[in-house]
């Protein structure tokens, strides 16, 4: 037998882009990390290196890490927060929590339900999403598609990991490299174009032994070498296709975000393209490899510089685990 909804269980036909010009734009964003600051020293003698080894070859003075008490989804949550009450945006107005993580608390739940029940965003839907050091960039187009398409008004978009939780801490390759801590961003829907360009991503499975943590022993291994010539081909590669699908030439962009992996590859990136030194944020010194958050920690860090202002262009671009990569433009505010 059918079963008949009463007027009140209906739910209206889905309008879609066609009803009116609907695009998305970044409101806010905000960061959480742990307190603790471990220095170059603190790391140097354990792996058999002097400090000033550690920086030449990676661009990182310090980093911050958890203590064994602290919670990953409460840093996540905190970001958010933070960007939400930038933005002016109460959390039961948030459509969608996503989440960008390698390291959340539990294999399950997610971390995304437990950042969206602390928010408070009790209407919203909440996921993670998994691609590594891409995983935020990957993230947002989730997010600018639900809001282009009208399905959202509003997506809260998080990077968070704790690196340290997965590295062994005699590993050369590893342990001075990664740090932890969350940053997120507020997408909100705008009567106009989207703010935010096309966000091109790539991957390529071949390069999958060079990056990766098996499930039992739950340990990054890294192949440096090879990782740092695939980076830099593939942001170079990503940061022209990205200009390209937003019809703007590298020299209309007034800011280079870039996942903040290696002061080498960030400065290689900048050379292969000839890009101005001044115009490609640098913050890893102080933060090292946070994964998923260097992103949203990057360009919370420009901003706090006065490196980013209402209008400005912004090109994000990000190369992880997988190996996965991917670019987009954004004309910086949501108003």
């Amino acid at each position: 037998m059918a079963t008949t909804l009463t007027p009140s269980e209906r739910v209206e036909p889905f309008a879609g882009t066609a009803a009116r010009l609907r695009g998305a734009a970044i409101a806010s964003v905000g960061v959480s990390m742990p307190g603790q600051v471990v220095t170059n020293a603190a790391i140097a003698e354990r792996i058999g290196v002097e400090p000033e080894w550690i920086e030449r070859r990676t661009g990182i003075q310090a980093r911050r890490r958890a203590e064994p008490g602290e919670r990953l989804d409460a840093h996540a949550t905190m970001a958010a927060r933070t960007a939400l009450e930038r933005a002016g945006v109460p959390p039961a107005e948030v459509d969608l929590v996503l989440v960008a993580t390698t390291t959340a608390d539990e294999l399950l739940p997610n971390a995304a339900p437990l950042v969206a029940y602390a928010l408070g965003a009790t209407h919203a839907g909440a996921f993670d999403v998994g691609a590594a050091c891409t995983g935020f960039l990957s993230a947002m187009a989730i997010g600018c598609a639900q809001i282009e398409s009208g399905r959202a008004s509003c997506v809260v978009v998080v990077g968070a990991d704790f690196m340290s939780r997965i590295i062994d801490p005699e590993d050369r390759m590893t342990a001075a490299v990664f740090g932890d801590g969350a940053g997120a961003v507020v997408l909100t829907a705008i009567d106009e174009p989207s703010r935010i360009g096309p966000i091109v991503l790539g991957c390529d499975g071949a390069g999958a032994e060079l990056i990766f943590v098996e499930r039992v022993e739950a340990l990054v291994h890294m192949a440096g070498h090879e990782t740092f010539r695939e980076a830099v081909a593939r942001l170079a590669e990503s940061t022209l296709r990205a200009a390209e699908a937003a019809g703007v030439a590298l020299e209309d962009i007034d800011r280079f975000v870039y996942h903040q992996a290696n002061g080498r590859i960030l400065r290689a990136v900048g050379e292969k393209l000839d890009l101005p030194a001044d115009r490609v944020v640098d913050c890893i010194g102080q933060y090292g490899n946070t994964s998923a958050a260097t992103l949203p920690m990057a360009l919370a860090f420009s901003e706090a510089e006065g490196g980013l202002r209402p209008g400005e262009r912004v090109l994000i671009a990000a190369f992880g685990a997988g190996f996965t990569w991917g670019a987009t433009v954004v004309e910086w505010g949501a108003s």
